[in-house]
């Protein structure tokens, strides 16, 4: 594996990492702030803004940007002209909301843990704006992906050390929960997976990024140096694997990783698939 360039630095909690129209996007949790980045010049475009972390994001086939408002219990949709809308009011469901992946339908999930962040749930809002419950009991759920043929969810379960997938029906609804792959003592945050249906996941407290096929073979690691977020497969090809670092010091102090956020970029071989993109 080639070694890993820094993109950028100098932020706080950086998570979300997504390849669109041509550019990377993240959001930094500290500044909240949903960020573009021109890789050929390394300007930074601040996009939108949220009042409070845990900020997410993801982008719909139609290519409008979907915010997950954890506070407010609402999943926003920016506008064309930026501004940001209600797309989908969660407060029925939960009080506590983390991350978002929509699949090739326009199907989006959004995950929470409710206020004990070791039972969570997934949430589905249709294409058409139906909001419904399609799963629960999850370990902390975490970062999420899609295969390419729309029919299978990849949890990440962060406190059950383990990847989690769903069989997708055809309304979106998500059973047949399996163990997809016990990464022993890996905690996973955000992933994504690739195209020989590999999933990369970052592992904050182990400080790396690791590869790992369905039954949890371990194909590749790389280690960071500092908390791994997330990871996601874009640039020409998909080729490019970025990752959303920090240094990490607990929830109690996430004030001090303020200046530590990073991203990171090196080449795989594999391209990316499915989703997010």
């Amino acid at each position: 594996m080639p070694e890993m360039h820094t993109l950028l630095n100098g932020r706080a909690l950086l998570e979300s990492p997504r390849w669109h129209a041509g550019q990377l996007w993240f959001a930094d949790w500290g500044a909240g702030e949903i960020i573009a980045l021109d890789r050929r010049t390394g300007l930074q475009d601040v996009v939108a803004s949220a009042a409070s972390p845990p900020l997410s994001f993801d982008f719909t086939p139609d290519g409008h940007m979907l915010v997950v408002a954890a506070r407010e219990q609402r999943l926003l949709r920016r506008e064309r002209s930026g501004r940001l809308v209600t797309h989908a009011d969660l407060s029925h469901l939960g009080k506590s909301w983390n991350e978002i992946v929509v699949d090739g339908r326009g199907n989006t999930y959004v995950n929470g843990g409710n206020l004990d962040p070791s039972i969570g749930n997934i949430d589905l809002i249709t294409a058409n704006g139906d909001v419904r419950r399609v799963a629960e009991n999850a370990a902390f759920p975490n970062g999420m992906a899609i295969t390419p043929d729309n029919k299978t969810l990849i949890l990440a379960e962060s406190y059950g050390h383990r990847l989690t997938a769903y069989d997708i029906a055809s309304n979106g609804d998500l059973g047949n929960a399996r163990v997809w792959a016990d990464l022993g003592r890996g905690v996973p945050d955000g992933i994504c997976i690739d195209a020989e249906r590999a999933v990369w996941y970052a592992d904050v407290p182990n400080q790396r990024c690791v590869r790992v096929c369905e039954g949890g073979e371990v194909l590749a690691t790389i280690d960071i140096g500092c908390g791994a977020f997330a990871c996601m497969l874009g640039g020409a090809n998909r080729t490019t694997l970025f990752v959303t670092a920090a240094q990490w010091f607990g929830m109690d102090r996430m004030h001090e990783m303020a200046g530590t956020g990073c991203v990171l970029a090196t080449k795989t071989t594999v391209p990316g698939a499915g989703w997010p993109f």
